[in-house]
C-alpha cells in the first residue's frame, strides 16, 4: 500500500516542479510589469513636471516704425506784436475812447491826458522863445551900426567885435528857446494816447481822473494793444528731436475750447540752443488767425510729423524688462531658448517704445516675459499663428 503511494508521489513530482516555475515565472513578470509601469508612470510625471515648469508666452516679430512718427508737445499762442502802452507825460486822465475787446488802427485815439504843468512850461518857453527873438533882433541892429562907424574909424575893432559876438550869442538863445518850444510840444502831443498799429485792446488799466505818472513807474501800462491777425505758438521740443526742426517744417494745432478743429502752423524760427534746465530747445511757429478763432496765450497741443528712423523698431512696454545691465527684451530663438538681448529706447510712446538698437525685424520678441526668465531658458511659444503677425499690429505714424 505505502508503495503504492510512494510511486504515485514520485510520478506527480515533476509536473509539481513545472507548476512551481510556472508560478515564478508568473509572478516575476507580474512584478516586472508593476516595475516598469511603475518606472515609466515616473518618467511621464516627471516630463510633465518638466514640461509644466516651462512658461508659455506670446511672442512676436517687432512691427517696423512708420516713414514719419507723430509727437504731441504743449505749446502756447502769443500775439504776433503785443504792445503795452504807457504814459510820456504826467497828468490826470481825462478820458478814455476805448475799452478791451474795442478793434483798433493805427493812430486811433485811445486816451487823453490833462497836463497843466506841461501846459504851462510850454507857455513859458514860447514866452522866452520871444524873449530870445527880441534880444537877438536888437543885437543884430547893435552889430550892424558898429560895423558901420568902425568903417569911419568912429569905434575901436575891439568893441565892434564884441557887439557882433554879441549877436551871436543872441542867436544861440533863439535856436535854443526854439529847441525847448519843439521838446515841450512834442511832449504835449503825448497827451493824446493812439493805438501803434491796427489790433485789439487787450487791457485797459486806467480811468478817467488817475493820477498819470510819466513812464509808468511802477504801475501798469495804461492800455495793451495786441496784433492778433497772426499769432505766434511757442514750443519746447525735447533735444532728440532738435536736429529733425528744419525750414519748412509744419504743425497743427488743437486747442480745447474748439474739439475737432486743427489749425495748420509753419516754422518760424528757433533759438538755436538747448536749455540747459529743461534740455529743450524753443520753437517759434506762424499760425494764421484771420478768422479769429484763437485767443493770445491759449495752451495748445502741437503735432510735428517728424521723420523716422528706419532703423528703428516698434515693440509693447510691457515687452522691456529693466534690470541692472539696462533695458532689455527677451527673443525666442531656435529649440525654445530664450536670449536676452539688450535695446535702446529712443521713444516712449506710451504702450508702445521704439526701439533705435539692438533689435532685428525677425527676432521674436516676448510680451510681458517672467521675472525669472534668464538667457537659455527654454520656453513656449502660445500660438504659433502670433509668430506670423506683428506684436503691434500695422505701424502707425
Amino acid at each position: 500500500m505505502s508503495s503504492e503511494i510512494d510511486n504515485d508521489t514520485i510520478k506527480r513530482l515533476p509536473y509539481l516542479k513545472h507548476v512551481g516555475v510556472t508560478v515564478l515565472l508568473v509572478a516575476a513578470g507580474i512584478a516586472t510589469f508593476g516595475i516598469i509601469n511603475r518606472v515609466h508612470a515616473q518618467a511621464q510625471l516627471t516630463q510633465w513636471a518638466d514640461e509644466q515648469a516651462v512658461p508659455t508666452v506670446v511672442a512676436a516679430m517687432p512691427s517696423q516704425s512708420a516713414a514719419t512718427q507723430t509727437i504731441v508737445l504743449p505749446g502756447h499762442l502769443a500775439a504776433f506784436i503785443n504792445a503795452p502802452i504807457y504814459a510820456r507825460v504826467s497828468g490826470y486822465l481825462h478820458t478814455w475812447y476805448a475799452d478791451i475787446g474795442t478793434r483798433v488802427h493805427a493812430g486811433q485815439l485811445l486816451g487823453l491826458i490833462d497836463t497843466p504843468d506841461l501846459d504851462q512850461q510850454l507857455e513859458q518857453a514860447k514866452a522866452d522863445l520871444q524873449t530870445s527873438i527880441a534880444n537877438e533882433k536888437l543885437a543884430d541892429v547893435t552889430a550892424a551900426r558898429w560895423q558901420e562907424m568902425l568903417q569911419q574909424e568912429s569905434v575901436s575893432g575891439q568893441a565892434t567885435d564884441e557887439k557882433t559876438s554879441d549877436r551871436d550869442a543872441k542867436r544861440a538863445i533863439v535856436a535854443a528857446s526854439q529847441a525847448n518850444v519843439g521838446r515841450l510840444e512834442a511832449l504835449e502831443s503825448f497827451k493824446r494816447i493812439i493805438a501803434p498799429f491796427d489790433g485789439v485792446v487787450t487791457a485797459r488799466r486806467t480811468d478817467i481822473g488817475d493820477l498819470i505818472n510819466a513812464g509808468g513807474g511802477n504801475r501798469p501800462e495804461l492800455f495793451t494793444v495786441s496784433d492778433e491777425h497772426r499769432l505766434r505758438v511757442y514750443v519746447n521740443v525735447p533735444q532728440s528731436y532738435a536736429s529733425d526742426i528744419k525750414h519748412g517744417l509744419t504743425a497743427t494745432l488743437t486747442v480745447p475750447e474748439r474739439p475737432g478743429m486743427t489749425f495748420n502752423a509753419t516754422l518760424d524760427s528757433t533759438d538755436e540752443s538747448i536749455a540747459q534746465a529743461s534740455g529743450t530747445l524753443l520753437v517759434q511757429l506762424m499760425v494764421d488767425n484771420s478768422s479769429g478763432l484763437l485767443t493770445p496765450g491759449d495752451y495748445t497741443e502741437v503735432h510735428f510729423a517728424l521723420p523716422a528712423n528706419s532703423r528703428s523698431m516698434l515693440v509693447p512696454a510691457s515687452a522691456l524688462i529693466f534690470r541692472q545691465e539696462g533695458p532689455q527684451v527677451a527673443v525666442v530663438g531656435e529649440g525654445g531658448r530664450v536670449e536676452l538681448k539688450h535695446v535702446s529706447v529712443k521713444t516712449d510712446l506710451g504702450t508702445q517704445v521704439e526701439i533705435d538698437s539692438g533689435l532685428s525685424p525677425t527676432d521674436r520678441v516676448v510680451d510681458n516675459p517672467p521675472d525669472s526668465l534668464t538667457s537659455g531658458d527654454r520656453v513656449r511659444i502660445a500660438s504659433t499663428s502670433s509668430t506670423d503677425r506683428n506684436l503691434n499690429g500695422p505701424a502707425h505714424g
